[in-house]
């Protein structure tokens, strides 16, 4: 008979303390983890800026130049107007499009650049030319 009235479960203290150690746990780790959604969105672009560089090497050894300014970009995924004879069938990024920075804003690219041959970089996360912290532009010169 003992057993049919017996109920297990929690008590109201269990599931309370239980509800405050979560809440604990989460106020510890979520600042870790909302912080570094720049961070993410920095290695992002630098990503794309190396993976550039790296088709534009590819372009140039097909073509024999880089892309100019007016071409941009696109040339790496669409066969430039003039010259397009040695262009290489399907392009040179693999993903067959120019990705915006991680801030929905277009790389800028400019050849003959400043730094070099070419330059190619994002303004960051407030679109605007300089900046610190998630707002510091990416470039491709100053790599670490």
């Amino acid at each position: 008979m003992k057993g049919i009235l017996s109920k297990k479960g929690f008590t109201l203290i269990e599931v309370m303390v239980v509800i405050v150690i979560l809440g604990i746990l989460a106020g510890w780790i979520a600042p870790k983890l909302l912080g570094r959604t720049d961070d993410a969105r920095r290695v992002k672009a630098e990503m794309d800026i190396a993976s550039f560089e790296t088709a534009l090497r590819l372009y140039r050894l097909d073509m024999g130049r880089y892309p100019t300014t007016e071409e941009g970009l696109e040339s790496l995924v669409r066969a430039p107007d003039s010259g397009g004879a040695r262009w290489r069938e399907g392009g040179y990024l693999e993903s067959r499009r120019i990705p915006l920075d991680p801030w929905g804003n277009a790389y800028i690219y400019l050849s003959p650049g400043i730094h070099g041959e070419y330059d190619i970089f994002s303004y960051g996360a407030d679109g605007v030319a300089g900046g610190e912290g998630p707002n510091a532009d990416i470039t491709s010169w100053d790599e670490d």
